[in-house]
């Protein structure tokens, strides 16, 4: 027999608006509006601020370590206004900031995190999200469940969950998403490739000449995106939730951004990128280009502007001082927020302060007896 050809495919790359703020008016159509865009703006120039202080929180000992957000803010912010808020599920990693805080999380959430407390991965009553995961890949596993329980359900819902590039290259990735795919789960995979996986390149890290591709492999669909384009994210991103809640199958975006600082405070990325290559990322910094497309519609100016930083720096002082200033917490709360209702074993545990199920069942220590 001839050879044939049985698999051909071809990925997608989605820019609407470019790092000028020029506008593709076609391709803009039905997506967000100027309030929206405005909205959005301000939004992420807060984060943006949130994410300043909370570097200088830990450069001066009030934190243990923290990951920057800078350069990464359009990904969040337009792939969480395109979830629906109370409803979609979202499993971040941790430089979701903009998103998590769209959908109810408290932002003082986030910084008792890196300072520590365990209070800041109680997730409020209603709002639809995983803690942040600091492991690399593990929340895609979680993801492909929660989506399967909606499936499940027959509940109109998706779950959207975020990693980066080197996530990709976790075995925890490749089986969320044969999972997810097999049982047709309405999930949403978006990986903000940031181009660097601590200090590895992407050209180093992987063969493949995109993240997208990998999701052929599984038979979901897949796409890239100017992960610095509030528009190209929020519109692959809305149009993959809704078809994730059709029932027609798993999405993969790759969101094509940059992160500006380094990997964490713990990290120098002077050692190991070329400032080139980052003045050159500054340059699509998705602030700018969304102000740039604000002023050229006349709905920006350096009045607005002025006034949108004090604003920003009064939310973030609040949010400062309600992480730092919450009460210190109690030897009960370690028995909290795990169980809905709390085992016999823990209560007696929680009520005389002994591990008294040890004495009892000294084998669970790996004791002999």
């Amino acid at each position: 027999m001839p050879k044939q050809v049985v698999y051909e495919a071809k990925i997608e790359y989605l820019q609407i608006l470019d790092e000028n703020g020029k506008l593709d008016e076609e391709l803009a159509q039905d997506t967000l509006t100027d309030e929206q865009v405005v909205f959005l703006y301000e939004h992420m120039v807060t984060c943006r601020h949130y994410d300043e202080i909370a570097f200088k929180l830990q450069r001066s000992g009030r934190m243990g370590t923290y990951p920057q957000n800078k350069g990464q803010e359009a990904a969040a912010a337009g792939s969480g206004f395109a979830a629906r808020k109370g409803q979609d599920f979202l499993v971040p990693c941790y430089r979701e900031n903009a998103a998590l805080f769209l959908h109810g999380l408290p932002m003082q959430n986030i910084l008792l995190h890196w300072m520590g407390d365990e209070r800041g991965n109680l997730i409020p009553e209603g709002v639809r999200q995983t803690p942040i995961a600091i492991p690399i890949g593990t929340q895609m596993l979680h993801a492909a469940g929660i989506a399967w329980a909606y499936k499940i359900r027959k509940e109109d819902k998706a779950v959207i969950t975020y990693f980066g590039d080197g996530a990709t290259s976790e075995g925890d990735f490749h089986e969320a998403m044969n999972f997810a795919t097999v049982m047709n789960a309405p999930c949403v995979f978006f990986c903000q490739n940031n181009q660097w996986a601590i200090s590895v390149p992407r050209e180093i890290q992987m063969a493949s000449e995109t993240v997208a591709q990998k999701a052929l492999a599984y038979g979901a669909q897949c796409i890239q995106v100017d992960g610095n384009d509030l528009f190209a994210v929020y519109k692959a991103t809305r149009e993959a939730l809704e078809r994730a809640r059709g029932g027609g199958g798993v999405t993969l975006i790759e969101a094509m951004t940059y992160r500006l600082g380094d990997h964490t405070t713990a990290d120098d990325a002077r050692r190991y990128r070329d400032e080139k290559e980052v003045e050159a990322w500054k340059a699509r910094d998705p602030l700018i280009r969304t102000r740039k497309y604000l002023e050229a519609r006349g709905l920006w100016d350096d009045d607005k502007q002025s006034k949108l930083e004090a604003k920003a720096k009064a939310v973030v002082s609040e949010v400062v001082k309600a992480a730092e200033g919450i009460e210190a917490p109690t030897f009960e709360d370690i028995f909290d927020h795990t169980f809905a209702e709390l085992p016999d074993e823990l209560v007696r545990q929680r009520d005389t302060g002994r591990t008294s199920s040890i004495g009892q069942h000294p084998e669970q220590a790996g004791l002999r007896v």
